[in-house]
């Protein structure tokens, strides 16, 4: 591995970039001074972009799944989504998967079939489908979802938790779970839907204090110890959270990046993404019930 990788430095730049804090000329300006040169600049990029090569822990043609592209109605706006189950027809909880900001990527498509061998009802949906979907440029896609309207956006990832209560092969009980920026959407999707009940934020950016009340889901909240920039709203997060009386659990992963899960990226924390995936279907196991075997 390049010595730039494990540079905290280099790290922190990278997560300002792809978070819109600074644009792509401060970012390579600033890489180029840690590097060295332009030249080492240039060379060390692709290995802080995501690989979707190492995307695919789960086949998409996985002969025990059964996968479709579906769609749904949110306040007339039309939706879609990577529908995936496991083969047979048995209803079973359900759980929305909302990606970063990159998109609905191969990797966040790799997610949703784990959580359907794990015998879930998973539907990863697309935040771009108002803009013709995700386009398979991440950089194109990260501009793209910079322009969504965040409250619009939110209430049309909530309107998957009706969609998949009635589906026919659902139990009623729907979680969700997103990462990044799909970390801080299931935050605000935990606020407006009540009928929610489960929700997993992976380094998410926390909803204001003042709508915590309206919460209903029982919360795991998952946060990489590296990650200051949205480590700061933890403790606000968790005031509210008691005061509100919600239910609700924290763990900080030590000496880990943001985005420690996408096993993807240069930021893949092996133990702390199996870890947390554990403790993730566990909690849904706990609070969706046990899916069929």
């Amino acid at each position: 591995m390049d010595q730039h990788l494990t540079d905290q430095r280099v790290v922190d730049l990278y997560d300002s970039f792809t978070h819109g804090i600074i644009d792509r000329r401060t970012f390579l300006d600033r890489l180029t001074e840690i590097a060295g040169s332009a030249a080492a600049a240039l060379a060390l990029l692709p290995l802080l972009q995501n690989n979707y090569a190492r995307a695919e822990t789960v086949p998409a043609n996985d002969s025990r799944l059964i996968t479709e592209t579906a769609s749904y109605d949110a306040g007339g706006t039309r939706m879609s989504g990577y529908l995936v189950r496991l083969k047979g027809g048995a209803k079973r909880p359900a759980v929305v998967v909302v990606h970063e900001n990159r998109g609905r990527n191969p990797h966040i498509e790799d997610v949703a079939r784990r959580l359907a061998l794990d015998g879930f009802l998973a539907l990863a949906v697309d935040a771009l489908s108002p803009l013709g979907g995700t386009p398979s440029d991440e950089d194109k896609a990260r501009d793209m979802i910079a322009t969504l309207n965040l409250g619009d956006t939110a209430q049309r990832i909530a309107a998957a938790v009706p969609f998949l209560e009635k589906h026919a092969e659902s139990t009623g009980k729907v979680g969700a779970v997103g990462f990044c920026w799909g970390g801080g959407m299931i935050n605000r999707v935990a606020v407006l839907s009540p009928d929610l009940k489960a929700a997993v934020a992976y380094y998410g950016a926390q909803p204001p204090a003042a709508d915590v009340p309206k919460i209903h889901a029982a919360l795991l909240l998952h946060y990489a110890g590296l990650d200051s920039r949205i480590n700061a709203g933890i403790p606000a997060y968790e005031e509210a959270l008691k005061a509100a009386g919600r239910t609700f659990t924290v763990y900080v992963y030590p000496n880990v990046n943001h985005a420690f899960n996408n096993d993807t990226t240069s930021r893949y924390d092996k133990p702390a993404a199996d870890l947390a995936w554990s403790r993730t279907i566990a909690f849904f196991k706990d609070r969706l019930g046990t899916p069929p075997a």
